[in-house]
């Protein structure tokens, strides 16, 4: 997913948090996240990102089974991928490994950072009460340049594994939970602009097809 700084979206301030009672089942991304970000990153090789058309964006990808030292090579790799090409959160596909797993280092609506990574990732039905959509701007790595606003629910919970195959459950908020949201689409094969209507994609596609990206990106020739 692209930043929210390049999207123009700012992060909202003085919302309140959802009611978190249950709060002790949900992992705590926000404790040494700057360290265990450049921890990951330093490790890590940056790699190209594939852009929409080529076939690895497009299928829902393969579970993760192994969770092995290949795993978390990858891992660090997709948070070295992450910082190089100024993301916000990046699905294993947009490096052209089809596995369902994605990294994320993205701030919350009240600006606090959260960092982790997620495998086999499933986002939770929102009960009618906390399906509040936000139709805030969004952007994503693949189609690189583009923007498009898309309502998605300003509250988010994904549930999954850790790296070494361990439960876990992140709950999101605002640009977050729209970051969540948006890497599990691309775990399914889907890219945002597959959400908006055919003038909107196109628009999209057009923005993409006349800017030039700040990364390197895989062509699809």
């Amino acid at each position: 997913m692209a930043t929210q700084q390049d999207s123009g979206q700012q992060v909202a301030g003085g919302k309140a948090s959802p009611d978190t009672a249950e709060a002790p089942e949900f992992t705590d991304d926000t404790v040494d996240a700057e360290e265990r970000e450049a921890a990951h990153r330093a490790r890590g090789t940056v790699r190209p990102i594939t852009v929409v058309g080529n076939p690895v964006l497009h299928k829902r990808c393969r579970d993760v089974t192994e969770f092995d030292d290949g795993l978390a090579q990858l891992i660090d790799d997709m948070f070295a991928s992450q910082r190089a090409a100024e993301g916000v959160g990046l699905a294993a596909n947009q490096i052209g490994v089809d596995l369902r797993v994605f990294v994320y280092d993205c701030p919350d609506d009240n600006g606090v950072r959260h960092v982790g990574a997620i495998c086999n990732p499933v986002i939770e039905d929102l009960p009618a009460e906390r399906r509040v959509l936000d139709d805030s701007g969004e952007g994503c790595l693949s189609v690189p340049t583009a923007y498009a606003e898309l309502a998605r629910p300003d509250y988010a919970v994904c549930r999954g594994q850790d790296a070494r195959g361990n439960p876990i459950a992140v709950q999101g908020t605002g640009y977050f939970a729209r970051c969540l949201q948006h890497e599990t689409d691309h775990l399914n094969g889907y890219l945002y602009i597959d959400r908006l209507s055919k003038r909107e994609r196109k628009e999209a596609l057009r923005q993409m097809a006349e800017g030039t990206p700040r990364y390197e990106t895989v062509p699809n020739d």
